[in-house]
């Protein structure tokens, strides 16, 4: 009964989560500039959950009319750009539909998604395929039963084996499987390598050397980096997410995410007071932070108006709509540099998306849905969409030996080598927490309402406290995501 009433009120909460949205910030919208979300933010009050499969204007559907009278496989996929969507039929759907002749895949994408999946599950209908901004999307939907346990299929097709393990632990829930990370992203800096150059400034390797640059870049009347959060709060979230890794460390976090410290530690006020400092010093764009979204902010590094530009990795894929030409190559991506904390390379690790199984699809329906996920989750498919589609499907794989990125283009190649670079870091260890694969929704909301610090609104002590009696009660119900250990030396 107890667990009964549980989903119940879990599916209550899914829909009314609706109203508010989803705090992803690694995802695009299509019908706009705005790189950062895959959702809409009006209302759906009116939304009648019973025509969930009815495709508004804004959705674009991938069918194949010639095969007309196959069982159809459904995903829901948010609204990437039409050179991205071409490469999704190519390699994907017109792969998987060649490999059999009883069924097709149908492709749905979706600016709205999220908000799109939470109405149609919470209804028991929706797609096979589930899309998921992250662990800590899928939680919630795993407790109110809304998606298969992928146990079966993990030993079917080894996922457990080749994927990366923080990433394969963050899609169990209660130690069984119900989401896989289609690709890794992490929080970094993207420079101009030929603002560094021309100004005589070296690429930084440490905290005190970037913002050295950033100080300078403001006095020459330059931009010290250029993000922001034009439409899409969520964007903070990167910063947040950033510091608790670079200067709360890891470690701390670990401690916090398992229940065995407070959130109300030295740590987490030092990373939140640096925030802060970044904030009152304007290098995150200055007064302009609020008026720049991801493609705006491009545009800017790509002009030579900024050093740098801080955020998702997978921003490669918006960045070579802008880095064209003489100008594809002045771009490249650092991890954050070192700082006094965290002195080791260290990534924030964050998550592209996640792929589940609903648990109201048709048995044979699931088979096919883990036979499509499994396309997905191998060297050779990383390889061919990396090459067509940069930035987004860095698969978090062991073993990237296989992925030749001798003939891609400079973009592609340079993604390559960031995940790489990733795997190697996860590998020893040297890994933080990106927010929405690692921390509870609730809490999650908290981090991207750090501006309250920004703006003054809440002291340090004020957010820290309110972060802490967020993640209590959630870890109390067992909300909280699990949590890979990281090197503790």
């Amino acid at each position: 009964m107890k667990k009964k009433m549980l989903s119940m009120l879990l599916c209550a909460a899914m829909f009314a989560s609706i109203l508010s949205g989803c705090a992803i910030s690694t995802t695009k919208e299509s019908d706009d500039s705005n790189a950062e979300s895959t959702e809409g933010t009006e209302s759906t009050d009116d939304a009648d959950a019973d025509s969930d499969a009815e495709a508004g204007d804004d959705v674009v559907v991938m069918k194949d009319e010639d095969l007309e009278g196959r069982e159809e496989i459904t995903l829901w996929f948010w609204g990437a750009e039409p050179y991205a969507q071409e490469a999704f039929k190519k390699i994907l759907v017109d792969s998987y539909n060649a490999s059999q002749d009883e069924y097709q895949l149908v492709v749905e994408f979706r600016p709205s998604v999220d908000a799109d999946i939470k109405t149609a599950l919470a209804a028991n209908q929706g797609p096979d395929i589930i899309y998921g901004s992250g662990p800590s999307f899928v939680m919630p939907l795993v407790e109110a039963e809304k998606l298969e346990n992928m146990d079966g299929y993990a030993e079917e097709y080894g996922w457990k084996d080749k994927i990366l393990e923080p990433y394969y632990e963050s899609g169990t829930v209660h130690g069984s499987l119900y989401s896989l990370v289609n690709g890794v992203s992490t929080m970094g800096v993207f420079y101009n390598k030929k603002v560094l150059q021309d100004n005589g400034w070296e690429v930084p390797t440490t905290i005190e050397e970037m913002e050295a640059i950033m100080d300078e870049a403001i006095e020459k009347g330059m931009y010290a980096s250029v993000t922001g959060n034009k439409g899409w709060q969520p964007v903070n979230e990167n910063y947040a997410s950033l510091f608790l890794t670079h200067i709360a460390t890891p470690q701390t976090m670990y401690k916090v995410l398992t229940g065995e410290e407070s959130w109300v530690n030295d740590g987490v006020k030092a990373a939140i007071e640096k925030s802060k400092e970044w904030w009152d010093k304007g290098y995150l764009a200055g007064e302009d932070y609020v008026n720049l979204n991801f493609s705006e902010s491009l545009q800017l590094l790509s002009d030579e108006k900024a050093p740098f530009f801080v955020g998702p990795s997978i921003a490669f894929q918006w960045a070579a709509s802008f880095f064209t030409g003489d100008k594809e190559e002045n771009i490249a991506f650092i991890p954050f540099p070192a700082t006094e904390q965290v002195p080791d390379t260290t990534y924030t690790l964050g998550a592209a998306c996640t792929l589940s199984i609903n648990a109201n699809a048709e048995d044979s329906h699931k088979d096919e849905a883990a036979k499509v996920i499994d396309m997905m989750m191998n060297a050779e498919f990383m390889q061919e969409m990396t090459a067509a589609w940069p930035g987004y499907w860095g698969t978090p794989l062991k073993d990237l030996s296989s992925v030749d990125a001798g003939d891609m283009s400079y973009l592609s190649a340079e993604f390559v080598k960031v995940v790489s670079d990733i795997s190697d870091a996860v590998n020893q260890g040297n890994f933080g927490y990106y927010d929405n694969t690692f921390f509870p929704s609730a809490t999650q909301t908290r981090i991207v309402n750090i501006d309250e610090v920004w703006y003054e609104t809440s002291t340090v002590d004020e957010y820290v406290q309110s972060l802490e009696d967020e993640f209590k009660t959630e870890f109390e119900n067992g909300m909280v995501p699990p949590t890979p250990k990281p090197n503790m030396d």
